[in-house]
């Protein structure tokens, strides 16, 4: 299992590109498979579905691995993080083949991070990460991770905030982190994160369109403590109070 980093093919991590290029099979969701580059996928067995096919994709990389053929499956990000990884070994550990094929998880940049550093440093103090996605979690448990992520004054990571289907997702979500921020904690919004139509905006928990948001956007929203500084969202870690800087 192979994150490829959030996009750019110079942040795909060595190891993994090792991986692609002795593999003998590459299994991937076909807008990930876009992401690698093309000579490492010459002459390989390419297995693609798409959205909602995860497990008929996972399940057919598993059968070219029992045929004895070097299998890669891609991620986005990394693999560990919303990623195929689980899904990969909860299917071996279905088909009790956790011991027969040998696997391995090799970690990528998660677009979490590749998000973060275009905004700045919004998460250099605790945060929590929630995907707003129900369609394998009921809406009603994100509601209460989020809930308690902000009155515990995390910053917020949202993944998967907005389809055309979960329309009013974000702009819920925003209203329970109201309920303990203030209305200008920062928040980013970071599109296409270093890939081709990349955007990046920041304003104020009061000010953020949800409508801004879909599918392939990450969601920032900063602590009690984080401030923009000089454009640039900045969650302080504690060092100006601890040395007395400034």
């Amino acid at each position: 299992m192979v994150g490829l980093g959030p996009g750019d093919a110079a942040l795909t991590a060595p190891l993994a590109s090792r991986a692609l290029a002795e593999a003998h099979a590459v299994a991937g969701y076909s807008t990930y498979l876009d992401l690698v580059p093309a000579q490492l996928l010459e002459g390989k067995r390419i297995i693609s579905t798409g959205m909602m096919g995860e497990v008929e994709r996972c399940s057919m990389a598993i059968e070219e691995a029992l045929s004895g053929r070097d299998t890669v499956v891609v991620s986005g990000g990394d693999a560990g993080v919303y990623g195929m990884a689980g899904l990969v070994l909860e299917l071996l550990e279905v088909r009790g083949l956790l011991d027969t094929v040998s696997c391995e998880v090799v970690p990528g940049i998660p677009a979490l991070t590749g998000a973060a550093a275009l905004l700045g440093a919004p998460l250099t103090h605790d945060f929590a990460c929630v995907s707003l996605s129900d369609l394998l979690t009921p809406w009603e448990l994100i509601e209460k991770r989020l809930e308690a992520a902000a009155s515990a004054d995390f910053v917020l990571v949202l993944y998967n905030p907005r389809s055309r289907r979960r329309s009013g997702l974000l702009a819920r979500a925003f209203e329970i982190i109201q309920g303990h921020r203030g209305p200008q904690t920062p928040v980013g919004m970071v599109r296409q994160a270093w890939r081709e139509g990349q955007s990046v905006r920041v304003s104020t928990l009061t000010e953020a369109d949800p409508e801004a948001a879909d599918m392939l956007t990450i969601v920032v929203v900063g602590n009690s403590q984080t401030r923009l500084a000089g454009g640039r969202m900045l969650t302080p870690r504690g060092y100006a109070q601890k040395y007395g800087m400034g």
